[in-house]
């Protein structure tokens, strides 16, 4: 049973929405960022990532860095950027990208289930990444940026989705990527009390983006609970700012790799060693992405090979195990480049999906030896590792497009 709450909303006026919106605060290093800044004054990344207002000699994770983030924030409500809407709702968030919707339900979901494992998780978090989030929202008093959630699809919730959307838009603008964004808002105390109710019958919800940042909500709220004894469970510091999607809207792309190195094999003898576990078929200087499970994309050598895990390792009952992600370490990374551990190996590099082949090429190119391209992990795989109670490796998915942070803020007082 999932509590999914409808709630009041701060978010940017008509006019400028699309101006405020901003990719998420994770996907710039600082000198990005202030360069985003400079060249949109009201990007939300002034409030999200605050040491854009000083030199660099303020240290990012400086105490008036997160002072200045509440400033910035209580400034533009104050001055009329932001408005706040005084009526719980839900909103319907939709993002186009290349001709392809997908469709979420903008809502706050419970630490309780976050600790309870009703929302479960696929992914492992750094204590030194949260203190980030955890300081920021509990100086701003606030949730910037939303959580990814995904939930096996409800027709009660999709019908009313597409009801929604037959209504006059909040928001309607396309970002300065060529990804659309449309926004309505769900008010109306009967669609909202079904909204709830149907929520309350689905059985778990999964992150399927943004682990640091729900990790980062939930222990604040659980500080916050610690300071007040007499909490009730129904105070705003008890849920967080999320997007829910279901399954049938999303799309992951592959999380690619690169490895600086032939662990000091010549091509000839890494070729015989990786033709072990793998059938290899060479496709010469066309680029190839793999079109099927266990299938991966070679470039070494300026040449591209189609590699195909051998039957033996492809049918595994583990749901780790048996994600091409693992199948690569397990078969070819680990025991023939020496790769062991890729959170903390320095040979290898992960590049999004989003980015295509030719940045593997380029990669290859400059400063790397080998690329593989991967076959994207799909939800029902995120699914079953969660249901699992199992963690994915490091780099299995990659989300797009990216949702916005700005769009949607939740107070928590």
């Amino acid at each position: 049973m999932a509590q999914v709450k409808p709630f009041q909303c701060i978010r940017p006026n008509r006019q400028v929405a699309g101006r405020v919106a901003a990719l998420p605060y994770d996907v710039y290093n600082r000198e990005e960022a202030k360069a985003e800044v400079e060249k949109e004054p009201l990007s939300f990344l002034k409030i999200d990532r605050a040491e854009t207002q000083f030199d660099d000699s303020v240290d990012t994770y400086d105490t008036k860095v997160y002072l200045k983030a509440k400033e910035i924030l209580e400034t533009m409500i104050s001055d009329g950027t932001f408005i706040h809407d005084t009526q719980e709702s839900y909103y319907i968030y939709e993002l186009i990208m290349d001709g392809r919707s997908q469709t979420g339900m903008v809502a706050c979901a419970s630490i309780d289930d976050y600790v309870n494992n009703v929302i479960k998780k696929h992914e492992n978090t750094r204590e030194d990444k949260e203190l980030d989030r955890i300081r920021h929202v509990d100086t701003t008093d606030a949730q910037t940026g939303p959580i990814f959630l995904a939930y096996r699809s409800n027709e009660t919730i999709h019908q009313i989705v597409n009801e929604a959307k037959k209504a006059e838009k909040l928001y309607g603008f396309t970002a300065p990527d060529g990804v659309i964004h449309n926004v309505w808002q769900i008010s109306d105390p009967v669609q909202v009390n079904a909204i709830k109710n149907a929520f309350i019958s689905i059985q778990s919800i999964y992150i399927a983006d943004g682990h640091h940042r729900a990790a980062s909500a939930v222990k604040v709220g659980l500080k916050r609970r610690e300071a007040n004894t007499d909490y009730k469970r129904t105070e705003e510091f008890n849920y967080f700012l999320s997007v829910l999607f279901p399954e049938d809207e999303l799309m992951i792309m592959p999380y690619n790799r690169v490895i600086k190195d032939l662990n000091g094999y010549s091509l000839e003898e890494f070729l015989t060693n990786i033709a072990d576990n793998f059938d290899i078929h060479a496709m010469g200087q066309s680029a190839y992405a793999p079109e099927q499970k266990g299938s991966f994309g070679m470039y070494v050598g300026k040449e591209w090979y189609q590699l195909t895990a051998k039957e033996a390792i492809k049918n595994n009952a583990d749901p780790v195990k048996a994600l091409d992600v693992s199948i690569l370490q397990d078969y070819l990374l680990n025991p023939v480049l020496g790769i062991g551990d890729p959170r903390t190996d320095k040979r290898i590099d992960f590049i999004g999906g989003i980015r295509g082949l030719k940045e593997l090429e380029k990669r290859v190119h400059e400063d790397m030896t080998v690329a593989f391209s991967m076959y994207p992990t799909s939800i029902t795989e995120l699914f079953a590792v969660s249901d699992a109670g199992q963690l994915m490796p490091p780099k299995s998915t990659w989300f797009e497009p990216k949702l916005r942070s700005g769009l949607f803020i939740h107070k928590l007082s």
